[in-house]
């Protein structure tokens, strides 16, 4: 009997985290500094479990690092503007990695929109802006047209929490 194609990697998916899992990433969102300890004391299982199940959710990249979360205002980063992007319709690979290396460049996503790129600049002033919109963005190959929307103020959203 012929074994059936596999499907692609990037169709494949992980089975999805129990409810278990889902507290624990709600927690360590809302608190990436929190003891292991107290992690399994909150969630209701024991150390080893915790531990168990966060260094699985690493390896899975399901938790992909823990961080800080940055004023960029108090490190001086007080200009935040969205770029939008219009692009060649085979730029974005390339796009990708030479997003990586402009400066004051936050995040960047591609999304479906009357535009192809969504871009997030944290720059230190107006004039940094302008040169990293002018001079770094739509200089890139591939790139058609861009749009700037100057942030005038930012609010957290809820972050990761259990839909459940």
């Amino acid at each position: 009997m012929p074994k059936s194609p596999q499907a692609p990697e990037h169709n494949r998916r992980e089975p999805p985290v129990d409810a278990t899992d889902r507290a624990l990433l709600a927690e360590l969102v809302s608190n990436s500094r929190i003891s292991v300890r107290a992690l399994a004391e909150r969630v209701h299982i024991s150390r080893a479990g915790a531990y168990a199940r966060i260094e699985r959710m690493l390896a899975e990249k399901t938790i992909r690092g823990f961080t800080a979360r940055i004023d960029p205002a108090r490190v001086g980063l007080g200009t935040t503007a969205y770029v939008t992007l219009s692009i060649d319709q085979a730029a974005w690979r390339p796009l990708c990695a030479a997003l990586r290396s402009v400066p004051y460049v936050d995040h960047f996503a591609l999304v479906g929109a009357e535009f192809d790129v969504l871009v997030l600049v944290r720059a230190p002033d107006n004039e940094a802006l302008r040169d990293v919109v002018l001079r770094e963005l739509q200089a890139l190959p591939g790139v058609r047209s861009s749009r700037t929307w100057l942030v005038f103020e930012e609010a957290d959203g809820r972050g990761f929490s259990d839909p459940a």
